[in-house]
């Protein structure tokens, strides 16, 4: 095993979704090197393998039957495959496996004492075709051994410039938060367009107006709460009346947007 400082290391990755389509190019770029793609799926992970000198596509069957030599394997999976990825290999002793899912423990390695288990958390979403700046992509590391800390955080530094520990229960509120803040805006933002569309209008209309609300509440101090507009706030009653029977044909929304003025109504409450 390299010393966790002493420059790159052999990376094994299972997955070849938009995780490891986003990881493995940067830590190739960083100057590691990635020794082999394992995918149940073997066209992404042989497209990915074949822009990686001196990496190859496995099927991972094989990947966990006899493991590549590598100073990590990087479990970038669905969450609910990382157990039975670690279950399942013939992994070296001392094998240092990391996960980088944020909503999933450091303890879902604690079956398999014989390695060292970790994880490398990127908070960013991924989707293909998407340029990651990755020196502003905020890393976290957890590991119980202090050397896989080490390997891993050196791992995170040098795709990184924000690096930093997170134990399992603050890494599973940053996830939470991170859900509400990316992938429920992106769903939000989706209801709008298909609005707009129905009535036959662009969605580049609200473009402007999305960008100062995401730049207002980034600026917002204490709290993105306290720059919230619009008519739940105001306890506009006929412009929310007005809205929700627009709504008619879509129940889901209609439904969702009386939570959300609820919500909102509730948050912006004086105390007491």
């Amino acid at each position: 095993m390299k010393n966790s400082n002493n420059g790159p290391l052999r990376v094994g990755i299972f997955g070849a979704g938009r995780v490891a389509a986003a990881l493995t190019p940067a830590l190739a770029t960083a100057g590691h090197q990635l020794t082999f793609i394992a995918s149940r799926t073997p066209g992404p992970a042989q497209a990915l393998a074949a822009v990686l000198p001196g990496c190859v596509a496995l099927p991972q069957p094989t990947a966990l039957a006899a493991p590549p030599p590598a100073d990590a394997y990087l479990l970038a999976v669905p969450d609910a495959v990382v157990p039975q990825l670690v279950g399942a290999g013939n992994w070296p002793a001392g094998a240092l496996l990391a996960h980088v899912a944020g909503a999933l423990p450091l303890a879902v390695f604690a079956a398999r004492p014989q390695v060292r288990g970790g994880v490398l958390y990127p908070l960013q979403t991924f989707s293909p075709g998407r340029h990651i700046d990755w020196p502003t992509v905020p890393l976290f590391v957890e590991a119980a051994e202090p050397t896989a800390e080490a390997t891993l955080l050196a791992l995170a530094r040098s795709l990184s410039q924000r690096v930093a520990l997170l134990d399992s229960a603050q890494r599973l509120h940053l996830h939470l938060g991170a859900v509400w803040a990316s992938n429920f805006t992106n769903h939000l933002l989706g209801v709008a367009q298909a609005l707009l569309a129905e009535a036959g209008l662009p969605f580049e209309l609200l473009h402007p107006l999305v960008r100062e609300t995401i730049d207002k509440a980034l600026a917002a101090q204490p709290s993105p709460f306290g720059v919230q507009t619009g008519p739940a706030v105001r306890h506009d009653a006929p412009t929310l009346a007005a809205h929700e029977a627009a709504l008619t044909n879509h129940p889901a929304w209609q439904a969702l947007y009386g939570q959300l003025t609820a919500s909102i109504q509730v948050a912006a409450a004086p105390a007491g």
